[in-house]
C-alpha cells in the first residue's frame, strides 16, 4: 500500500485533533472527488512499519483525540491487510483513542454484502472503528453544514453499536445537539 499524506494535526475529519492517514488507491472515480491523485494505488510513498511508528508517535500527545483513515479508498481489497496492521497497533498502544475511516463504498451495499476482498479481514477491520463515515461524495447532494462529511447522502456510523446490535446506528454528535461532552 501507498499513502498520499499524513496530517499530525487534523480538525476537519473527525472531532479533536487527530491524525490522519490518507491512503492512495481507489477504483470508484467518482465524479468531483477532491482527492483524485489518490485514485493511483503508487501514488505517495510506500506504507511501511516506520510509517506506523511514525503515526503512533504523532498520537502520543494527550490532546490528539485520535485517527482518522481516509483516501484514496480504505476498503480497496489491496489496501484493507495494512490498514488492518495499522488500526491493530494503533487499538494496542492507544485504546482510548477514537478510530474514524471514511469511505465511498456504502455499509450494507458494499462491505457487509462481503463485496469488498476477503471477509475476515474486512470483519476485523470493522471491529477496530468507532465511526465509519460511508457513502461517495455527491456533488448534487453537497451541503456546506454538515459536519464532517461533504454531501447529506453520507452516514456517520457508530460501529461499536452497530456491530453489537446487527442495526446500524448513527454516531450522536453531541455538538450538535448543544449538549456537553460525555
Amino acid at each position: 500500500m501507498y499513502y498520499g499524506e499524513i496530517k499530525n494535526c487534523d480538525i476537519a475529519n473527525g472531532p479533536g485533533v487527530r491524525v490522519s492517514l490518507f491512503v492512495s488507491g481507489c477504483t470508484r472515480g467518482c465524479k468531483d472527488c477532491f482527492n483524485r491523485e489518490t485514485w493511483s494505488f503508487i501514488y505517495g510513498q510506500p506504507f511501511t512499519q516506520d510509517t506506523i511508528d511514525r503515526i503512533l508517535s504523532w498520537l502520543a500527545p494527550e490532546y490528539i483525540t485520535g485517527l482518522t483513515v481516509l483516501g484514496g479508498e480504505p476498503f480497496e481489497p489491496q489496501n484493507q491487510p495494512e490498514v488492518l496492521r495499522l488500526l491493530r497497533q494503533v487499538r494496542k498502544t492507544y485504546p482510548e483513542k477514537s478510530i474514524w475511516c471514511f469511505t465511498g463504498y456504502t455499509l450494507d451495499e458494499h462491505i457487509l454484502a462481503k463485496k469488498l476482498g476477503a471477509w475476515e479481514v474486512t470483519e476485523e477491520l470493522l471491529t477496530h472503528l468507532d465511526v465509519l463515515v460511508d457513502g461517495p461524495f455527491v456533488a448534487e447532494r453537497k451541503n456546506l453544514r454538515l459536519r464532517f462529511r461533504g454531501s447529506e447522502n453520507q452516514r456517520l456510523i457508530d460501529m461499536k453499536k452497530t456491530l453489537a446490535t446487527g442495526e446500524i446506528v448513527l454516531w450522536e454528535d453531541w455538538q450538535s445537539e448543544g449538549g456537553a461532552k460525555e
